[in-house]
């Protein structure tokens, strides 16, 4: 494995950022109370990484102390990450959890430059902050002090209801800082959620979340993705993950279809071939080849379907392909809006 410059003094230039060095010994730990899952603990050199250039994200910064995910969630983009520690993006990614220790302690160095502009950071994006392993390690307290005490602005996206432990805090912090966050559900139907998400929390616990986070003041965002073809993109599906949304309080939903990128696709399409095989043609034309996204026919097919259905509920709304228009149709139109002929 890439872990050469884990060693005392020793550099690895090809390492992921922020485990290129350090001046400690790794420890890998296991312990009956997180049965299967393996914690490499080691010492990042960088907390901050920035995000490239050209990028759509609405911020510039972010912020990763664990890589790998319990959530074990089959489509999560993030699996091919760990291909680059010469592990695989199956059960290493959802196992071998790699644990930045001392995260928070470096980012009070990073925030205290004079370069510093106190720009928007962004957790979640990777991999999630509150996976089961925030309730060892307990990462995200001190990095929420920090960027507050710095005046940095806070987002964080996750499908962890461990973050409920830190309402009090994020609550304090909001009253200095701007905090924006968002939950991912993206399955309503329970079958479906453990099959595909199999380490996460229920879609009920997350509903429960983003009301408990609603009652403490925050406008909570939904991420109602991925939606997945011939899944959950049914009219049927989307209005009652819509209706359950609005009434755990949620201030607004992100949605967006199916992504498969290079190093996720395989163990999704495993997957697909075991629980659903009968929707292994259509993939294969909906995702051809090395392509991620579905095609654009799709995706303003979906935009046509679940729009109508977003201003029902009240939910504002902005889909996540900003390529891709929203034609606004009365709401009578969803349900006879055909789908694309090529699927």
């Amino acid at each position: 494995m890439r872990w050469q410059g884990q060693a005392l003094d020793e550099t690895d230039a090809e390492a992921l950022p922020g485990l290129e060095n350090r001046s400690g010994i790794v420890r890998t730990v296991t312990t009956p109370e997180f049965a299967g899952m393996t914690f490499h603990e080691v010492l990042a050199k960088s907390a901050l990484n920035r995000v490239p250039a050209g990028s759509r994200m609405p911020f510039s910064w972010t912020i990763n102390p664990y890589r790998g995910c319990s959530h074990a969630c089959l489509y999560c983009f993030a699996r091919g990450t760990h291909q680059y520690l010469d592990l695989d993006g199956g059960a290493d990614f959802d196992s071998q959890i790699v644990v930045k220790t001392n995260v928070a302690e470096v980012l009070q160095k990073e925030l205290r430059r004079g370069s510093w502009r106190h720009e928007m950071v962004a957790l979640g994006t990777n991999t999630d902050p509150y996976q089961r392993a925030e309730g060892r390690y307990r990462l995200m307290p001190d990095i929420v002090r920090a960027l507050t005490e710095s005046g940095t602005p806070i987002s964080i996206l996750t499908k962890g209801t461990l973050i409920r432990r830190d309402v009090p805090l994020l609550v304090d912090a909001a009253a200095s800082v701007p905090i924006d966050i968002s939950m991912s559900i993206a399955m309503y139907d329970d079958e479906l959620q453990h099959s595909i998400e199999p380490g996460t929390p229920s879609t009920q616990a997350r509903l429960d979340t983003v009301r408990a986070l609603t009652n403490a003041g925050f406008r909570v965002s939904v991420f109602l993705m991925p939606v997945l073809p011939h899944l959950t993109d049914s009219v049927a599906a989307i209005d009652t993950a819509l209706q359950k949304i609005a009434s755990a309080g949620a201030d607004h939903v992100i949605y967006g279809a199916l992504h498969l990128r290079t190093g996720v696709k395989s163990w999704f399409m495993q997957w697909l071939q075991r629980e659903h095989p009968e929707l292994m043609s259509s993939y294969r034309v909906l995702y051809p080849g090395a392509a991620a996204n579905a095609p654009k026919e799709y995706r303003q097919w979906l935009a046509r379907r679940v729009r109508p259905l977003i201003r029902a509920y009240g939910l504002e709304a902005r889909h996540s392909d900003a390529g891709v228009p929203a034609p606004r149709l009365p709401s009578a139109a969803v349900a006879a809006a055909p789908a694309p002929t090529l699927f």
